[in-house]
């Protein structure tokens, strides 16, 4: 696993949302994309997170700021999860995982003596050109927005 690091360019993607709608990394050309990958819609950690995101997408929208959550998940579970949470940025479904391996956050992992591969919970600040600005990998869950805001805040 070699996780994409500040001044990577960006892999460029397309993935389903929860529509089942094509959304590409270049629909966002001119603005600065939040891509933030979580292991599985609905489950307590991603479900913190996302709320956390929710509630300061005005200031993201302020600082020019798209929010991008990107799963393993199906596109149908999707839907849910956003309603669920009322949720107001897109997600996106990446069931085959490239999108992770593109960017190096899918990698092995262990959860109560197992081992599996899986997403590993990282986001990444895409500016403007497409280059990656930060890359968010120390944080709590229910901390994710405010890492991102402050760094937005001391950066902008």
């Amino acid at each position: 696993m070699k996780t994409l690091q500040a001044g990577d360019n960006a892999p460029q993607f397309t993935l389903p949302d929860q529509n089942g709608d094509e959304v590409a990394l270049s629909n966002f050309a001119g603005k600065k994309v939040l891509v933030y990958f979580y292991p599985k819609a609905m489950t307590p950690g991603c479900t913190v997170q996302a709320q956390g995101l929710r509630d300061i997408q005005s200031e993201l929208e302020k600082q020019n700021v798209v929010v991008l959550g990107i799963s393993p998940d199906a596109v149908k579970r999707l839907p849910k999860f956003i309603e669920k949470e009322n949720l107001n940025f897109t997600l996106l479904s990446d069931e085959d995982h490239a999108v992770a391996d593109a960017f190096g956050v899918w990698g092995p992992k262990k959860f109560m003596g197992k081992e599996y591969d899986g997403i590993h919970r990282l986001s990444f600040l895409i500016d403007e050109q497409g280059k990656i600005e930060h890359v968010f990998n120390k944080f709590k869950t229910k901390e994710h927005h405010i890492v991102v805001l402050d760094y937005l805040s001391q950066n902008s």
